[in-house]
């Protein structure tokens, strides 16, 4: 059964479960009938023998048992499978009363005293015999033993005749504890096959396929929910792996073309040296920016690894934000754009990514800030998080761009971050890395300006 189907293997399971269940629940079924046919055989014997201990103190005395036995015979008459016998002790005069059917001589040998007892016994043809004993007093104060007995031939044709029925009664039973379950089970896994006809459908060229989760059994529903939520998850991320690739398309055919037009253009024709050192120095422009952006790639594909870490280290960030204006201010200096530090705390960084970070955040802010407008820094800390924050007055970003402005390759504007020398990986890179860190990048602009991007940090 190594192999086999899901349905096969619960319906057996069901089966053999129902099986052992019929099968205990007739034997605890036989065995309650025999302990009630055995209580009710002694307690008829127990209620004659409460008879016949009244008519032999009240009506009989020792030379009436042998012809004088009428009170005792309606006891027994009619009931072929009871037996009387009453001993009289009395050794002088010893008397043998026997009513209904004659029994082995065995039955004089019970013990018996002042107390009602019973006794189990077989004869030489095999039938079960209930025996009550008891010592009585005659009219005239004669002891006696008395024996009852009760034939149970009929008690154990009884349930000899409910266990053959119960015994042919199972298979049917069975079949139909079979036939249930397997039917149970062909409904019960029918959302199963549904699953499996829709996830044959998906493809990466077709993830909107969905599970349907309405009339589902719980457990099914929850499971046809994280299924989909893992298609969605799926075929968002296909989508912006497509759309990525059409970016990255997109943004290495223009420097492409421009080194191919510039090369077949200058070798059309023969040039001065001028000429040839003019289309090289614009190439090696070109060169450096496709080198840019490759590095830039790089750099977000070892980042976006789930299993990347980073080692985190309580840091200054101050000392750090100092460093990189410093190296920023030069940049600046062509624009009269000033760049203002305020602020002092820690948190737990690593030190290379929150520099990387911070200057992909002010190379922004120095190219898009306003000439002769300062670019404010600046550091504070707010409860349990720490706030880096850059702010320029230059133009500032529409709120509807806001979402789109981390996204590889995303511009607000066509070509602006193109024709400015940048690679429109900046901000994604910028995100990537406050994602290692467990924080967040947010944008506050307004058309006018100013604008203000803030990474969040957990303090230490």
């Amino acid at each position: 059964m190594k192999n086999a189907s899901l349905s096969l293997r619960l319906g057996l399971g069901v089966t053999l479960m129902g099986a052992a269940l019929v099968l205990l629940l007739a034997c605890l079924a036989v065995f309650a009938l025999d302990h009630e046919l055995d209580s009710r055989a002694r307690k008829d014997l127990a209620r004659k023998m409460m008879q016949v201990a009244h008519n032999l103190r009240v009506d009989l005395r020792n030379e009436d048992l042998g012809n004088r036995a009428h009170p005792l015979l309606d006891l027994v008459m009619g009931h072929d499978n009871l037996s009387l016998s009453v001993l009289a002790l009395d050794g002088r005069h010893p008397h043998l009363l026997s009513l209904g059917p004659a029994l082995e001589s065995r039955v004089s040998e019970l013990p018996t005293d002042a107390r009602l007892g019973f006794h189990q016994w077989r004869d030489g043809s095999g039938r079960q015999i209930l025996t009550a004993t008891q010592l009585m007093r005659l009219r005239d104060d004669t002891p006696v033993r008395v024996m009852m007995s009760l034939d149970r031939a009929d008690d154990n044709a009884l349930l000899q005749a409910y266990l053959n029925s119960t015994l042919l009664a199972l298979p049917l039973l069975l079949a139909l504890i079979g036939a249930g379950a397997w039917w149970l089970m062909q409904r019960g896994l029918k959302p199963l096959r549904r699953f499996r006809r829709i996830a044959g459908q998906v493809s990466a060229q077709d993830l909107q396929h969905r599970l349907p989760v309405a009339g589902l059994p719980q457990e099914l529903a929850d499971l046809a929910r994280s299924i989909n939520v893992m298609l969605e998850r799926l075929d968002q991320g296909v989508r912006q792996l497509s759309q990525f690739s059409d970016d990255l398309a997109h943004e290495l055919r223009t420097p492409l073309s421009n080194l191919m037009g510039k090369a077949q253009v200058t070798l059309a024709r023969e040039r001065q040296s001028e000429n040839y050192r003019e289309v090289l120095e614009d190439s090696i422009e070109e060169l450096t920016r496709l080198n840019r952006i490759i590095n830039d790639m790089l750099f977000l594909a070892q980042v976006s690894q789930p299993q990347a870490q980073v080692l985190l280290k309580p840091l200054a960030l101050a000392d750090e934000a100092a460093q990189v204006s410093e190296l920023f201010a030069y940049t600046a200096e062509p624009k009269g754009i000033e760049l203002r530090l305020q602020g002092w705390a820690t948190a737990l960084v690593d030190r290379l990514m929150f520099q990387r970070a911070l200057s992909n955040l002010l190379s922004n802010a120095i190219r898009h800030g306003a000439e002769g407008q300062a670019v404010q820094l600046g550091i504070e800390r707010q409860g349990a998080e720490v706030r880096v924050w850059v702010e320029n007055q230059g133009p500032g970003i529409a709120e509807e761009h806001w979402p789109q402005l981390f996204e590889r390759f995303y511009r607000v504007g066509a070509g602006r971050s193109r024709l400015e020398g940048g690679t429109g990986l900046g901000l994604a890179i910028v995100k990537s890395i406050m994602q290692l860190h467990g924080g967040r990048v947010e944008v506050c602009s307004s058309p006018a300006g100013p604008t203000r991007f803030t990474l969040v940090f957990r303090s230490e």
